[in-house]
């Protein structure tokens, strides 16, 4: 594509991006540069494009629509589907807003005024008005025909939705159901009743683990009147369960927040705001670890083998309470485990950690009796049974936590349970050598 760019070939460009993929399209399109993409534009039919935006990160889109004159926005706006089409006008300047609004059909502006006005995370933000209804009095047949009539316009036809005439939804029809049923059966006889639906104001995350928990092709959005209002489909739900997804991984790595767009374009300000926080919070925690070495500077001279299994027995609470946390943090994110399961997952990680414990204690018991005979293995074996169980335990109770008191369970990240471990390690560690060397007669001070 950019050899015939630089040759001028329009024409033969126009002619390969006819029966290129929307997607692989998008992804052509963000390699290219700036102006090389906007000798591309024009050479990509309107109905391509609309659905070659749905593709493109917000911030590209916005930039390409800032190079385009007035008439191909508002044929772009028309022809994208509604929830992709209020997504790009929420980015565009203000007052550019104001001058397409009033350009658009009414349908349409009265759509983009009512899908902007909810909370940016709610469902209704996220779901689309073009979806397909039916209603109770119609036959196999006649449904049918409706949905022929409407498919042009509809995200998707497969699923169908029966409504009463206040709205309200009565059950839902799919298409395959209406082809294999006798042409004069009623809808009332086809469709499925009391369908699973997700309210308008409940948070994406619920509707994307409804769509996956059932394997939907698109979930019915109601409003607390139970009128139905909307669709979310699964290509959005894979959507926000991928940012919710890449929002706790970068949580998990103690980062505040997501980024918002691709490593590769992040300012370096932009990356220091992101990483700084936990970063500077976590220097202060550790203190709490140089406090403890030097509260016990007196045991550790007096037996500078402690000194050498340290970053051993710390390293391995750490590292048990990150995966503990980990594995806490994604059952409460999908919705496996819930808080009232507190109880039974404490007990049984008591006993998977208690088991990992006596197994990494004997593994650095030989290394203790060769490092510094009986004693100290005995000590470090027991400061690591303790370590492991503790950093295991709070790594599973601390996404509890913070979801008790409506936090992000991800903020458990893997560097605030390894400083908590590390602090509460070295305590126990240097607490434990303290009182078992003295009742064993080594010198501790």
């Amino acid at each position: 594509m950019a050899a015939e760019l630089e040759r001028g070939d329009g024409e033969s460009l126009r002619g390969e991006l006819a029966d290129v993929l929307a997607a692989d399209l998008a992804d052509v399109l963000t390699r290219l540069e700036p102006e090389q993409q906007a000798q591309v534009l024009p050479l990509i039919t309107a109905d391509q494009l609309a659905l070659l935006f749905g593709y493109l990160p917000l911030e590209l889109q916005t930039e390409l629509v800032a190079g385009m004159p007035r008439p191909q926005v508002l044929e772009l706006l028309n022809l994208m589907s509604a929830d992709e089409r209020v997504d790009l006008f929420n980015t565009l300047p203000a007052d550019r807003r104001e001058r397409l609004l009033p350009a658009l059909a009414q349908a349409e502006r009265d759509d983009i005024r009512r899908l902007a006005s909810y909370p940016r995370d709610s469902v209704g933000a996220l779901m689309t008005s073009e979806y397909a209804t039916l209603t109770p009095d119609l036959t196999a047949g006649q449904a049918i025909a409706e949905l022929r009539r409407v498919a042009p316009d509809k995200e998707t036809i497969y699923t169908s939705y029966v409504v009463d005439h206040d709205r309200h939804l009565i059950g839902v029809a799919t298409l395959r159901r209406l082809i294999l049923a006798d042409p004069d059966t009623p809808v009332l006889e086809v469709m499925a009743p009391n369908p699973v639906t997700v309210y308008v104001d409940a948070d994406q995350v619920e509707a994307a683990n409804k769509i996956a928990r059932y394997d939907f092709i698109a979930l019915p959005v109601i409003d607390r009147e139970e009128r139905m209002v909307g669709i979310v489909t699964s290509d959005d739900a894979m959507d926000v369960a991928e940012a919710e997804a890449t929002e706790d991984f970068h949580k998990s790595g103690g980062t505040l927040g997501t980024l918002t767009m691709s490593m590769k374009d992040a300012t370096v300000s932009l990356l220091y705001r992101q990483r700084v926080y936990w970063l500077v919070l976590l220097v202060f925690a550790n203190l709490f670890s140089g406090a403890g070495i030097a509260h016990f500077e007196d045991l550790i001279a007096a037996n500078m083998a402690l000194v050498f299994f340290l970053p051993l027995l710390i390293a391995s609470g750490g590292n048990a309470g990150a995966q503990s946390a980990t594995l806490m943090v994604r059952a409460l994110a999908t919705g496996d485990v819930e808080m009232r399961d507190w109880g039974s997952m404490l007990v049984r990680e008591l006993v998977v950690s208690t088991l990992l414990g006596l197994t990494m204690a004997f593994a650095v018991s030989a290394i203790g009796l060769f490092r510094g005979g009986p004693a100290i293995a005995l000590v470090v074996a027991t400061t690591m049974l303790l370590i492991v169980l503790v950093g295991s335990v709070m790594g599973m109770s601390l996404p509890f936590l913070l979801n008790k008191f409506k936090a992000d369970p991800a903020s458990a990240s893997s560097p605030l349970i390894t400083s908590l471990a590390d602090g509460i390690g070295i305590l126990i560690y240097f607490g434990i050598a303290s009182v078992m060397l003295s009742w064993m007669g080594h010198p501790i001070a």
